[in-house]
């Protein structure tokens, strides 16, 4: 069995290379008062059990899989550092994210360098429930352009939620269209006229 020195290591180290991105789930859970979450291709960053009282992780990587193994371990670290009153809630599925996963819906889905997280797992998100993504594989672009989704704000690189001028985003110059069928293919978002960290779109 591994330590709980190790453990944690790999966590603390995973959020160096990534940056911490705990301000970000913070000030989103906040807004919108999230109490459950769905992570598909978190990799070991469990910084959102920090902040939302129930989280879901779903990573294939056999890395991660290893990693959260120490759930006890994990358990115990995230109950110390918690910021919410509540008992942390936290459960692992060692699986690819388009499985069927047999989960409760969630107030919240994150998506961060992970794919087409949004439209592979919408289902499990709650009617006015919120997606979280980046549009580093195109996540973004395709919940955009979804009508499952309606986009309600962007968050820029301090954290900080706007909901003004969203007309602007997603934009090509001269007003040219979107390709989804080639944003699908090559699972990259294009360069729009206006960009954001991340996005923020409501389920209809």
């Amino acid at each position: 069995m591994e330590s709980a020195d190790k453990i944690l290591k790999e966590y603390h180290e995973y959020q160096a290379k990534i940056g911490s991105r705990v301000a970000l789930y913070r000030v989103v859970a906040r807004a919108f008062g999230i109490e459950s979450a769905l992570y598909p291709g978190s990799h070991v960053d469990i910084a959102p059990s920090l902040v939302i009282p129930k989280v879901t992780y779903i990573d294939s990587y056999k890395g991660t899989i290893q990693f959260f193994r120490q759930m006890d371990v994990i358990q115990s670290f995230l109950e110390q550092q918690k910021e919410y009153p509540e008992a942390c809630e936290i459960s692992f599925i060692g699986s690819d994210y388009e499985a069927e996963l047999g989960v409760d819906p969630v107030d919240l889905i994150i998506s961060q360098f992970a794919g087409f997280v949004g439209q592979a797992t919408k289902r499990y998100l709650k009617p006015g429930g919120i997606l979280l993504c980046n549009d580093s594989h195109a996540d973004a672009t395709l919940a955009r352009f979804d009508e499952t989704f309606e986009l309600i704000g962007v968050i820029d690189e301090k954290n900080q939620i706007s909901s003004a001028y969203l007309e602007n985003f997603f934009q090509l110059s001269k007003g040219r269209a979107v390709d989804l069928a080639n944003v699908r293919k090559t699972m990259k978002g294009p360069k729009y006229t206006h960009m954001a960290e991340n996005y923020l779109f409501r389920k209809k």
